[in-house]
């Protein structure tokens, strides 16, 4: 970048300082990220980056070792470098924090079938209800079978939407179901560096053969494949219903993404079979 200012000499800025730093100092800020993110103890108000919804104490700094040999173990396996990039440009802060997050989801993969996550939960408003809800909206609605919904109207955001919610009465699995909107059902994750709240489309509470504990399905009708809804989709499906499933307190979960409105019905019956716990 030449850097010509109205004032004083020009100067040409280059990336090479960057890249002259080493591979080893990369992976020790990624796993410090890594470790200052995802990996504290429980039971404090986190309040350094603004946090409202998120309850992390200190780090845990004996774990560092392990997550720097995971880092580095990432960056020479699954790191690759396209046209005229390099690993250093992950020094860059968004860059550092879009890392971690893939860290960590790797490492919550790997973790699969065991009880490692578990969820903090907000210190209020824990559980709630669909039987309490009200709400004006100017946006479209589409009114609900009493039988099958405890809100009387659907709004939503595309005709997808409508589309969901006729699917939903019209399936015997389907006990119940409702739109999220105006419940406060949310499910915090981090994009980029930036905690945020998502929230899902949908929960059905569907029912399964020879069992009494309906299965929670929260349902996201997606459009547009952008980072951020693949990081709030990721975060739902690998960590949020996981860790809700393994504290067995509130009842089976599973997580679906309805890309066709047209197959919603046979991608929730799919849904449901996976999600299917012991």
């Amino acid at each position: 970048t030449e850097n010509a200012p109205i004032v004083g000499e020009a100067s040409i800025h280059t990336l090479d300082d960057l890249k002259a730093r080493r591979i080893l100092e990369v992976a020790f800020l990624l796993a410090k990220v890594t470790l200052e993110q995802y990996f504290r103890a429980d039971g404090v108000q986190r309040t350094d980056r603004g946090s409202v919804h998120r309850f992390d104490g200190e780090v845990k700094p004996w774990l560092f070792p392990q997550l720097l040999e995971i880092t580095r173990r990432w960056l020479a396996e699954s790191v690759v470098c396209k046209d005229n990039t390099f690993p250093q440009l992950l020094l860059l802060v968004e860059n550092a924090y879009r890392a971690a997050e893939k860290i960590h989801h790797a490492i919550a993969e790997a973790g699969a079938g065991e009880k490692l996550l578990l969820p903090i939960l907000a210190p209020y408003d824990t559980e709630g209800s669909s039987r309490y809800v009200e709400f004006d909206t100017t946006k479209p609605v589409w009114k609900t079978a009493p039988g099958k919904c405890h809100i009387s109207h659907c709004t939503a955001d595309s005709n997808w939407e409508h589309k969901m919610a006729e699917t939903c009465e019209a399936m015997l699995e389907v006990d119940a179901y409702v739109k999220n909107q105006g419940l406060g059902f949310a499910i915090p994750y981090a994009h980029e560096g930036v905690e945020r709240q998502y929230f899902p489309d949908y929960i059905v509470r569907w029912k399964q053969p020879g069992r009494d504990d309906p299965l929670n399905l929260i349902v996201e009708v997606s459009g547009e494949r952008k980072k951020d809804k693949i990081a709030r989709v990721t975060t739902a499906r690998d960590l949020w219903v996981p860790a809700i499933n393994n504290c067995d307190q509130f009842g089976r979960w599973a997580f679906v993404e309805i890309t066709d409105p047209w197959d919603a019905g046979a991608a929730m019956r799919r849904a449901a079979e996976e999600g299917s716990l012991p």
